[in-house]
């Protein structure tokens, strides 16, 4: 009963992503993983019920699917987070090799008659150990590897994030890497169980995918007829208006700002932020902030970065709570609660108030203001 519902979710989720407007690279990705998934579980639920040993040509056909879910999900992932590299049909010809191997190694069960595959099914693989052992160590081995891989990609990309925007919260991909590391749990447990176990397993994270991606815009729906693509890490710089930053692109991203120069850039970068408090905006970006001051992103982060040991993330949330700590000691603000004012400040999200309100006192808001204390400049 298990494997149809998660049959049925898949289904589900695969017929959501169909009908989903103004569909993306990724998306299409993630619409071919699910009728993989889809194809998977059926085939295997007709080998359970022994239903495919009335129409033998089905046995064999699921042997290796499952080297295609480490490849899905590492390309869903460059797909959706990594702009300047498309996965190529070359690229997936390569990512294929175990899957096409695996077929090829099965050749000489695929020969057989219809009698002769349900006998081998009904003795558990006999005559075919082989091929088995071979098949089991494909799928942990590039299976994992897969899942690491994505997870190194979610990570560096996150890390970009931080130098990039003020407001990460619902950019940071966290379902992603939760999706790759229970995909690497299931190439662990693989290896240990048998198939109940395992497609028991794989239900789970086709329930995981469905709770926690439909919550994620860029997943399963579209906003205002377009796509919320997280791979954005930064908006182009227009050619009329930085010639000079574009001839020397290669210069900024190799060469490390002098130290009189990173200081120049903190002096007019505090001189805006104190007159101006470009932070109270929740979407303020590392190129909007550059702008600004006229300066090129990469200088400024540089220099955020060197001089202040900080992400531009990090720098700017200093100065939120910095704003929050003024705003909170004017008695005219009491009628405001904490999250009223900290969103003036530029937080969208209580958790990240909250987390960086104690980074930088060291208390909660509420234990903050029972004891009394008084305002800080902790930058």
């Amino acid at each position: 009963m298990i494997y149809l519902f998660g049959l049925s979710v898949a289904v589900f989720l695969f017929a959501l992503i169909l009908i989903k407007k103004h569909k993306t690279r990724p998306d299409y990705v993630l619409l071919t993983w699910i009728a993989v998934i889809v194809i998977h579980i059926l085939l295997f639920y007709l080998d359970y019920r022994e239903i495919s040993y009335q129409y033998p040509h089905l046995l064999g056909l699921s042997l290796p699917i499952p080297a295609l879910h480490g490849v899905f999900l590492y390309i869903y992932t460059i797909e959706l987070i990594r702009k300047d590299m498309h996965v190529t049909f070359k690229m997936i010809l390569l990512h294929l090799i175990p899957f096409l191997a695996l077929i090829l190694l099965a050749i000489p069960f695929y020969q057989l008659s219809g009698p002769e595959k349900i006998e081998v099914y009904r003795q558990g693989g006999k005559g075919f150990e082989w091929y088995m052992a071979i098949q089991t160590s494909v799928f942990m081995f590039f299976g994992f590897a897969y899942s690491i891989a994505s997870i190194i990609e979610i990570r560096k990309y996150r890390r970009q994030l931080l130098d990039t925007f003020s407001n990460v919260d619902k950019k940071m991909l966290r379902w992603l890497e939760y999706l790759s590391i229970g995909l690497a749990i299931i190439w662990l447990v693989s290896g240990f169980f048998g198939d109940e176990v395992v497609f028991g397993a794989v239900v789970l994270f086709v329930l995981f995918i469905g709770y926690f991606g439909i919550n994620q815009y860029p997943v399963f729906h579209s906003i205002d007829g377009s796509i919320t693509n997280p791979a954005e890490l930064t908006k182009e710089i227009p050619k009329e208006d930085s010639e000079e930053a574009d001839d020397n692109l290669e210069k900024y991203t190799k060469s490390k700002l002098k130290d009189e120069e990173a200081s120049n850039v903190i002096s007019l970068l505090e001189k805006v932020m104190t007159s101006q408090k470009p932070f109270t905006n929740a979407d303020l970006t590392l190129n909007e902030l550059a702008e600004s001051i006229k300066v090129t992103p990469n200088n400024l982060s540089q220099a955020i970065n060197s001089l202040c040991g900080k992400t531009f993330y990090h720098y700017i949330n200093n100065y939120r709570i910095n704003e929050f700590l003024k705003l909170s000691a004017m008695p005219e603000n009491r009628k405001f609660t904490y999250q009223g004012l900290a969103s003036q400040c530029g937080f969208v999200s209580k958790t990240t108030f909250n987390k960086y309100f104690k980074l930088q006192t060291g208390k909660t808001p509420s234990e903050y203001f029972e004891a009394g204390e008084t305002v800080i400049d902790n930058r």
